[in-house]
């Protein structure tokens, strides 16, 4: 790891200031992927601001919306009584996503925001586009078994890492991001930016611009939600595919559906046409599996990925049958 100059910042202000003042300055918060990352010299600031001591850690809101700020951790959320009652697929992921160790950890800002788990973007030995735009994608060729079939392209087939990403994608929230003298909010479905020529570009982030808050609709009560995490074993594993759902039932027919897939996308994978679909249909086997049809449309694997596709498929019609049958 190379030498860096390490600030504690003490006021979102000034943690904003110092890090747009320095190209090479970088936020510090839970560490728990980052740190790794300037071990393997992947990552390579000189100016590290620490926010952690910052006033963003509380979980408020009302009937209709949860505000988490950024550096509430995942275990804060996940212990959430909110959370717990009112967006089921929310805890669950929180709770596959990571040990108990790094939950209590790990920030919510940084869970968004955490790199990709790619062994090419990795090992700085190995030719990467994410890493270093232009040297090539070494997964196009090499081992590419947990990679994306959704949102890939010729530069990067690198899938999102992020397991709450998922759920919070489905139920439309949306980040608070500040930077100097501005504040925006910005969807998620809005906030991953697809490889395309630029996979080094994750997200519309611009330097010295911070998350500050997490705003999550809450679903209506009655509705029906969770997540499921497909994995080659049952942890300390990233998802092969997961499948974050939410179903309203009413007298036989779905009045709303909520629908986003990870581990098979270079973004956490939102499908409106599956949810378009759900709606207004019967909570039945073969309305699920044209959902699912849809989920993995446009779907292209690898030879060592293209499993994930029908992968895919069956755990969406899973999900979505263990919620019809709890309802």
């Amino acid at each position: 790891m190379r030498s860096f100059t390490y600030v504690r910042a003490t006021g979102v202000d000034e943690a904003i200031a110092e890090v747009s003042a320095d190209p090479e300055a970088a936020f510090l918060a839970g560490g728990t992927t980052q740190v790794d990352l300037m071990k393997d010299e992947v990552f390579r600031p000189l100016r590290l601001v620490d926010i952690t001591r910052l006033p963003l850690r509380e979980v408020s809101g009302d009937d209709d919306t949860l505000i988490v700020g950024a550096l509430t951790t995942m275990e804060e959320l996940a212990a959430h009584g909110v959370v717990a009652q009112r967006l089921p697929l929310v805890r669950q992921a929180l709770l596959l996503g990571a040990s108990p160790q790094l939950r209590h950890m790990a920030t919510m800002g940084g869970n968004l925001l955490q790199r990709t788990r790619c062994r090419y973007f990795r090992d700085p030995s190995t030719a990467c586009n994410k890493r270093d735009p232009g040297a090539g994608c070494a997964a196009l060729d090499g081992f590419h078994r947990m990679h994306a079939v959704l949102g890939a392209s010729s530069r990067c087939v690198a899938t999102h890492a992020s397991d709450v990403a998922v759920p919070l994608t489905a139920l439309g929230a949306s980040v608070r991001i500040r930077g100097q003298g501005a504040e925006r909010m910005v969807p998620l479905t809005e906030f991953y930016r697809v490889p395309g020529e630029t996979p080094q570009v994750e997200n519309v982030l611009e330097h010295g611009e911070m998350i500050t808050h997490l705003e999550i609709p809450l679903l209506p009560r009655g509705t029906r939600s969770g997540y499921l995490k497909v994995r080659d074993r049952a942890s300390y594993e990233f998802a092969l595919v997961s499948v974050a759902a939410a179903l309203l039932i009413d007298d036989g027919t779905i009045r709303a559906a909520h629908l986003a897939l990870g581990g098979v996308g270079t973004v956490p994978w939102r499908v409106p046409r599956a949810e378009e679909l759900l709606r207004g249909a019967a909570p039945d086997r073969e309305v699920f599996a044209a959902a699912a049809e849809a989920a993995l449309s446009g779907a292209v694997g690898l030879p060592g990925n293209g499993f994930k596709i029908e992968l895919g498929r069956r755990a969406v019609v899973r999900m979505l049958s263990t919620l019809a049958e709890e309802s």
